[in-house]
């Protein structure tokens, strides 16, 4: 039998830090923690980066994985996969928090809703299975977009006055996202509901869809338009289970 190819270890360790570290990294930071030469390193980084699985940040030249390998960590797994590993968690969810739950991953710029929990009383509810909802004025939506290489469209349509249009103001509201490890909207989509969602992730850490809760602002919200903390820590539970169940590690 051929023996391992040394080039394709070291390139999939350096792809390994990147989708479990916190944020972008440094040449000489992946290099001293792999224990290997800068040049070493730098060649393989110009490699990935050449066929669209590492991007590099012109400001600070630090690293992260780029749209081509987002993309083929959603693609892998399969939509079905996805809703069976998380109706387990989701039916749960809505009954600890009384809201509805939805689940979402990208689809072509948007976020595909593939399974939905009805809040748990006796109002009237749609099934929105199957609805596409916009990246960057949904709870789900901001969670997905926070974790993607790619920059969302110059041109964003505001769907109410407190909608976040502004590339600025995104940008630094997805940064809030990834630090926090959950994204809210409130009333950014639909006046008079707020949502809360939280990252679903599958083998190697890397996001591969979001859940979340949502309903009327002054359920999910406190006075002040703050998620409430409880629902907060169900969804990032439910989150966490369902990526156990997708092979992720521990969080």
């Amino acid at each position: 039998m051929p023996g391992t190819v040394q080039s394709i270890e070291r390139a999939a360790a350096i792809l390994r830090m990147l989708a479990g570290g916190p944020g972008r990294l440094g040449l000489a930071e992946i290099a001293r923690s792999l224990d290997l030469a800068k040049g070493t390193v730098h060649g393989i980084l110009r490699t990935l980066q050449h066929v669209g699985f590492v991007e590099q940040d012109r400001g600070s030249g630090h690293y992260q994985l780029g749209a081509a390998l987002l993309h083929l960590g959603t693609s892998y797994l399969d939509i079905n996969e996805l809703r069976s590993r998380s109706i387990n968690w989701a039916d749960p969810l809505a009954a600890r928090s009384g809201e509805a739950v939805r689940i979402g991953t990208v689809l072509e710029g948007r976020v595909l809703v593939v399974h939905h929990v009805f809040r748990p009383d006796d109002t009237f509810q749609t099934l929105d299975i199957g609805t596409l909802l916009p990246l960057h004025a949904t709870a789900l939506g901001k969670v997905l977009l926070a974790y993607r290489a790619e920059r969302p469209a110059a041109d964003l349509d505001r769907y109410t006055h407190r909608t976040v249009v502004a590339a600025k103001e995104l940008a630094a509201e997805l940064e809030r996202v990834r630090e926090a490890g959950w994204g809210a909207d409130v009333e950014e989509y639909t006046v008079g509901e707020a949502a809360v969602a939280a990252p679903i992730r599958g083998y190697g850490g890397l996001v591969v869809g979001a859940i979340g809760v949502s309903g009327l602002v002054e359920r999910i919200c406190d006075s002040r338009y703050r998620p409430q903390p409880k629902l907060v820590g169900y969804v990032r539970d439910a989150a966490r289970a369902v990526s156990r169940d997708l092979g992720a590690a521990r969080r």
